[in-house]
């Protein structure tokens, strides 16, 4: 067979819109997602009252421990048209609707939910990062009259900027990795068009219709795009910085 089926997938009907599916998703993803835990993190840093911060900490990352089944079937409740969310926007005078029907309104739930799920997870790293930051710093930028924002923008983000570069490559890396899990358990006919993509399609190929050899071959196509923006990114990150897994 040699590449046939490399060359069948790429010429075949479902290759552009599973691959502009799959970049969208994990694209926004990393847009929203990416930057929230770290805000969320220098928040927490600047707060003073341990409780209310390790408060904050736990609500946050228990998302994090739930299935995935659980959290696509709250998804799927509170995003039917007898949900919270239509709730919501029947009172500032929308109509009520199945919003997981609609193709326009998948990635936002995807990224959303996304971003929920892992939010407090991802700021555990960047609040590690930011124990280690040496207090004298502040000490010194105080007595120069640094005010608490100028203080986080030159010394707290500065110091934790290798962490956020190193976990920014390991991103770059999954790309085009999104986890068909979630995807199939939310996606329906009527939302193909913006929900299907590569991982599911390995799926329904490899399961549902046994052409074993067919999806084993779009799996390693995606792990060697994945794996090529990983290396490009690591290899531009320590050219620009001398930051790099490698």
């Amino acid at each position: 067979m040699g590449l046939q089926h490399f060359n069948d997938f790429i010429h075949s009907y479902y290759f552009w819109k599973l691959l502009k599916n799959t970049f969208l998703l994990s694209f926004y993803s990393l847009l929203f997602g990416f930057p929230a835990p770290i805000i969320l993190a220098l928040l927490l840093n600047e707060l003073k009252a341990e409780f209310f911060k390790k408060t904050v900490q736990t609500i946050t990352y228990l998302p994090h421990f739930i299935s995935v089944v659980v959290i696509s079937g709250i998804i799927i409740d509170i995003t039917s048209s007898t949900g919270f969310i239509n709730d919501m926007i029947e009172f500032f005078g929308g109509e009520r609707s199945s919003l997981l029907t609609k193709p326009e309104w998948f990635r936002t739930i995807y990224v959303s939910s996304g971003i929920w799920t892992e939010l407090g997870w991802g700021t555990i790293i960047y609040l590690a990062a930011l124990s280690g930051v040496n207090p004298h710093l502040y000490e010194a930028a105080e007595i120069d009259g640094a005010s608490r924002l100028q203080r986080v923008i030159y010394i707290t983000i500065p110091s934790i900027m290798p962490t956020i570069v190193i976990l920014l490559i390991l991103s770059m890396g999954s790309l085009l990795a999104v986890g068909w899990e979630k995807v199939l358990l939310l996606y329906n006919p009527l939302t193909f068009d913006t929900a299907d993509v590569i991982s599911t399609y390995v799926y329904r190929r490899g399961l549902e219709q046994a052409d074993y050899s067919y999806s084993a071959a779009i799996g390693t196509f995606n792990s060697i795009i994945n794996f090529i923006l990983l290396y490009c990114a690591n290899r531009l990150s320590r050219r620009l910085n001398d930051i790099s897994l490698w």
